[in-house]
């Protein structure tokens, strides 16, 4: 009997390139430009500065390159530090069902195998659309399952990595399966410790990690058991999976990079953003001054679940997991900015004495279905002389129900990128280098871009 790891496998060793779509080609090259977009951002931050520090130290075989220093690693550790630096930001990008950061994985992945393979930009995208549509049907599976019993969704973007990884290995199919198999037994992380703690980013990494040394295993001839995902006590049943029939239905009908990936288009946690445009649209209907607001009511689906926060954080892990706080920040400043994050907005009074107006509904309307995530949420702002302004949003701007513009992608580079040293023409040209990705011959021509300025800063500090 087949399992569901070789069925898998048996996928994505068969879909041609040219198999598809060219719109899915094109949200893999937005996922890559807002996963190095968010790298820049987050290169710096402790967490991402110590795992780096960690690996450079430890070294190997320079195999791979360090986005914006003048660094390589072995593949795995390449692929992990990147990850960790896409995720300490709070920057990448999320799927709708689950919140769960499959694009950082899937392009920190991709990059260091395709530059170690000389891979050309077709081939690269190509993986990064198989590997997110497993590892999101995986995650829809364990929606929300996995969350209930303390997971984070490391668990289900292994799998993008062990796609993308063994894809660009050129994986037969049998490996392929056993490259499956072994990343559904390899990968943990506890969802607790992602949402208050910098835990989040180094799950990112070994995520990453895990799925590229599972591929490379399987390749040398690493066997493991082909129905781990689907046998009692596997996988699936330990994350308490549902709906694992719909795993393998309709494959390669559409695909889930464009119909569930959202690129943030602000920092922080992705299932605020819907409401947070929200707030900032009933304060502008309003045209709201802080000062006349009583209360402001937040309806989101975020209500059933425990992912919401405390209000007046003081860091940035805190502050990207506060629902209160991103409302008041977008109404006072019509927005939920790139900066919203800092210490410096954090202690913004004005924003500081809303967060105490901030209440929520008490009885919010039900889920329509499992994907509390998916469904945005409503604010209502009600002032000191008893007028009030609503502002529903259900989806985030960036996200697969709304679009994905290259022009919000553009921007979104432009801001953060420059964070990693690169200045402004080599910006300009890695964005045109990752908007025509499709047909760049190899690899190593965006990689190279991405390390000479710290080539130079490199020469010039010596």
């Amino acid at each position: 009997m087949t399992t569901l790891a070789q069925t898998l496998a048996e996928f994505v060793v068969g879909m041609p390139a040219d198999g598809i779509s060219q719109l899915a080609m094109e949200r893999a090259k937005m996922s890559l430009a807002s996963t190095i977009a968010s790298a820049a951002a987050g290169q710096n931050i402790d967490s991402a500065r110590i795992l780096r520090s960690l690996e450079v130290d430890e070294g190997g075989a320079g195999q791979a390159s360090v986005w914006f220093q003048n660094a390589r690693l072995p593949l795995t550790r390449a692929a992990r530090v990147n990850a960790v630096a896409s995720d300490a930001a709070a920057s990448d990008d999320s799927d709708l069902r689950s919140i769960a950061h499959i694009g950082t994985i899937i392009s920190t992945t991709a990059v260091a195998l395709g530059e170690h393979t000389h891979s050309s930009g077709r081939d690269l995208l190509a993986a990064m659309v198989l590997g997110y549509e497993v590892a999101g049907r995986i995650d829809e599976s364990l929606t929300p399952g996995r969350m209930k019993r303390g997971f984070h969704g490391s668990v289900s973007t292994v799998f993008g990595s062990v796609i993308a990884a063994g894809r660009l290995l050129d994986l037969d199919a049998d490996r392929m399966a056993h490259a499956i198999a072994l990343a559904a037994t390899s990968i943990g992380g506890m969802a607790v410790a992602a949402d208050t703690s910098c835990a989040r980013e180094y799950h990112a990494g070994n995520a990453a990690m895990t799925g590229v040394q599972a591929a490379m295993a399987a390749q040398r001839g690493f066997k493991a058991e082909l129905s781990i995902l689907e046998t009692p006590r596997g996988f699936l049943s330990a994350m308490n999976g549902q709906a694992i029939e719909d795993i393998t239905l309709g494959l390669g009908k559409d695909w889930d990079i464009v119909t569930d990936m959202a690129i943030k288009l602000m920092p922080g946690a992705h299932p605020f953003h819907a409401t947070a445009e929200a707030a900032a649209e009933a304060a502008r209907a309003g045209k709201v001054s802080p000062d006349d607001i009583e209360r402001v009511t937040i309806s989101a689906a975020v209500q059933f679940t425990n992912f919401k926060g405390e209000p007046h954080p003081r860091n940035l892990v805190d502050a990207a997991h506060s629902l209160v706080y991103f409302v008041a920040a977008s109404i006072v400043d019509g927005e939920f900015g790139w900066d919203a994050l800092t210490v410096e907005k954090m202690t913004d009074p004005v924003i500081g004495r809303l967060q105490d107006k901030v209440v929520f509904d008490p009885s919010p309307a039900p889920l329509p279905d499992r994907f509390p995530h998916r469904h945005g949420g409503s604010v209502t702002i009600v002032l000191k002389d008893g007028r009030e302004f609503t502002s529903t949003c259900i989806a985030p701007r960036g996200s697969g129900p709304r679009g994905v513009s290259w022009d919000d992608i553009d921007a979104k580079y432009r801001r953060l990128v420059p964070l990693g040293g690169l200045e402004s023409a080599r910006v300009e040209e890695s964005l045109a280098f990752l908007q025509g990705f499709d047909v760049v011959t190899d690899v190593c021509q965006l990689t190279s871009m991405l390390t000479i300025a710290a080539q130079v800063k490199d020469m010039i500090s010596n």
